[in-house]
């Protein structure tokens, strides 16, 4: 008992400082298994290219969770036409006036294109909110009209997939530590870093309001635990099967239709098992946002 609680003291034992313990993914068994995966992406890709599909992939979390090094693994091996990374510097003082979630809309899908956001609209309701970027006002408005806005993009047929990467504080400071240290990497580490470090609460407590306020069945949240950055990329995306797919690109102005036969159903948030969907994180590292 004296160990775990030395364990909880340093933010390594099982609780929000840290994902749990699966171990450490050796290199071989990560390339072995990424390679896996990189061949399932590219037939997806020929898939959406095939069908005229559109789809997106949010990527959240804490600064230093993985997202970069994810993406990376997800776009190595296919085409930079079809799958896009969108990651959208500060906004300018002339799209600060504009409607939130404006800048975003420019760079959705069109057909055959899947579009993966290294950070999205979802700053209102992490860095914007904790570091007073902007006002109560504007987070609750944001948080009650995004789910709205997002049955919208879901309705018009577009395929929205949600991701949030988790990491410990142990592990974020171990890894602020590395980017100091490390010249090839300094350019990560920004004053913002450094303050959301500080701030570490007062993000959870943002992160678990998000997460609450914007799951919903039509778009909701998907959690991975990103200690270990060989596992994170390991991602079998909750995607629906080519069947699922047609139906949603035959969706397109219509009202958004009940999971029917192959398509992904998420557990209700009410429940305390492990999420296991056709296709799973390695390790039982994926779960539900109510499920934690």
């Amino acid at each position: 008992m004296k160990a775990n609680k030395e364990k909880a003291d340093r933010g390594e034992g099982d609780n929000e400082n840290d994902g749990g313990d699966h171990g450490k993914m050796k290199r071989k068994a990560y390339e072995k298994e990424l390679h896996k995966l990189q061949v399932e992406l590219c037939r997806l890709q020929d898939w959406v290219k095939h069908k005229g599909l559109r789809a997106m992939i949010v990527f959240e979390g804490r600064d230093a969770a993985g997202k970069g090094g994810t993406i990376k693994a997800i776009t190595e091996r296919v085409s930079p036409r079809v799958f896009r990374v969108v990651a959208l510097p500060a906004p300018s003082d002339r799209e600060k006036t504009q409607m939130f979630i404006q800048r975003y809309i420019a760079h959705f899908p069109a057909a055959g294109e899947v579009i993966i956001f290294d950070r999205s609209w979802y700053n209102r309701a992490g860095v914007e909110y904790v570091m007073g970027f902007c006002t109560e006002a504007e987070h609750e408005r944001f948080l009650a009209l995004c789910p709205q806005i997002e049955k919208y993009i879901t309705d018009a047929g577009i395929i929205l997939i949600k991701v949030w990467l988790e990491v410990g504080q142990a592990e974020q400071e171990r890894r602020f530590a590395a980017r100091i240290d490390d010249p090839l990497r300094q350019w990560k580490l920004s004053p913002m870093d450094v303050e959301s470090y500080a701030h570490w609460s007062d993000y959870s407590r943002a992160r678990d309001m998000m997460l609450k306020a914007t799951d919903s069945k039509h778009a909701p949240w998907y959690i991975v635990r990103s200690d270990d950055k060989k596992r994170a990329p390991q991602l079998h995306f909750p995607h629906p099967q080519p069947d699922t797919l047609q139906e949603s690109a035959a969706r397109e102005g219509q009202a958004s239709q009940a999971p029917g036969k192959g398509q992904v159903r998420r557990s209700s948030r009410l429940e305390r098992t492990q999420f296991r969907p056709r296709a799973v994180l390695i390790g039982d590292m994926l779960t539900p946002v109510g499920m934690r």
